[in-house]
């Protein structure tokens, strides 16, 4: 398949805007079901006019509607109509789709150097997986498939993005029997023990926790937080990560490097990893495009259509 080459639009400047750095803390954080404004004296919102730089991407490329709430990624938040806000490494980015066609992003905290900007353009296009051509994808799947071809029309932008593996990995963790409200709290409640970064829309934005903060969480503390059964998972595969030579990180990183059957092998001997979880691990941030999730859902859908060709296959022998 084709890969796309970085973009290189020319650089632009951002305003930058200084905040303060706070550590959130377990009893603080759970009170409220839904995001509130943070309170000026506290933490300094976001400041406008922000500078938006398009992508040069066409809708077929990057669609954001269909790529950010699908269940990729926790992280990210819709900040306004097609517009969505995360942190890539220590950067604050948003996401626009401008007029339903091409899409702008905005960094909202980076330094007045073009350099900086430069190598932030280049991680977010990293972390959209704009190595892989969609255009391509899609005519070779719709000449192999008349089904696909009459869907692909409706799935058009629907991009599978290039995570962190250590954020994707606690993520997934954490999503394990569960639905996407307490999947995003658990996320954010984790995410919160990072370095805060900004605020968007009345969102806080952190960068997410390194392993040895991550370490400094107990599993009590974790259960408090509501995790349940999740949290010595959480806990004990923090631990087995750090005790991995050359360092988790790295290992996580190295499985890019394996076929599909190692990698999806080496996930599961982390604490509640299972054959569906280290499946999205590896879809969703080790470059194994070819993994496929299987849950109880698929199976279903799997059955019927079984089903459906066997009756087929009985009424036609019939007839």
């Amino acid at each position: 398949m084709k890969r796309h080459r970085p973009l290189r639009s020319p650089p632009s400047q951002t305003t930058t805007t200084t905040t303060t750095t706070t550590t959130a803390t377990i009893s603080s954080f759970f009170p409220s079901k839904k995001p509130k404004p943070i309170s000026s004296n506290l933490k300094t919102p976001i400041q406008t006019p922000l500078k938006w730089t398009p992508l040069n991407l066409p809708k077929s490329e990057l669609y954001l509607p269909l790529t950010f709430p699908t269940g990729q990624t926790f992280r990210w938040k819709q900040t306004s109509p097609f517009q969505y806000t995360g942190v890539i490494g220590s950067h604050l980015i948003s996401l626009k789709q401008h007029n339903l066609k091409n899409t702008h992003y905005c960094i909202h905290n980076l330094n007045s150097t073009n350099d900086d900007q430069e190598s932030v353009k280049l991680a977010l296009l990293d972390f959209l997986n704009m190595g892989i051509c969609l255009n391509d994808l899609w005519s070779e799947f719709s000449a192999c498939d008349e089904r696909f071809a009459e869907l692909a029309v409706n799935l058009s932008g629907a991009r599978v993005l290039r995570q962190d593996p250590l954020e994707c990995l606690v993520q997934f963790i954490c999503s394990s029997n569960n639905n996407i409200k307490r999947i995003t709290k658990m996320v954010d409640f984790v995410s919160c023990l990072g370095e805060f970064v900004g605020v968007v829309e009345g969102f806080e934005f952190y960068k997410f926790p390194s392993l040895e903060r991550l370490a400094r969480v107990t599993e009590d503390e974790l259960r408090e937080a509501g995790f349940g059964y999740r949290a010595k998972y959480i806990t004990g595969t923090v631990k087995v990560l750090q005790s991995k030579p050359g360092g988790g990180v790295e290992w996580l990183l190295s499985l890019r490097k394996l076929d599909l059957e190692s990698a999806i092998k080496a996930l599961t001997t982390l604490p509640g990893v299972g054959p569906k979880v280290a499946a999205c691990i590896a879809l969703f941030s080790l470059d194994q495009h070819h993994a496929v999730p299987v849950d109880t859902h698929v199976w279903k859908v799997s059955f019927l259509e079984f089903t459906y060709n066997i009756v087929y296959v009985c009424a036609m022998v019939i007839c």
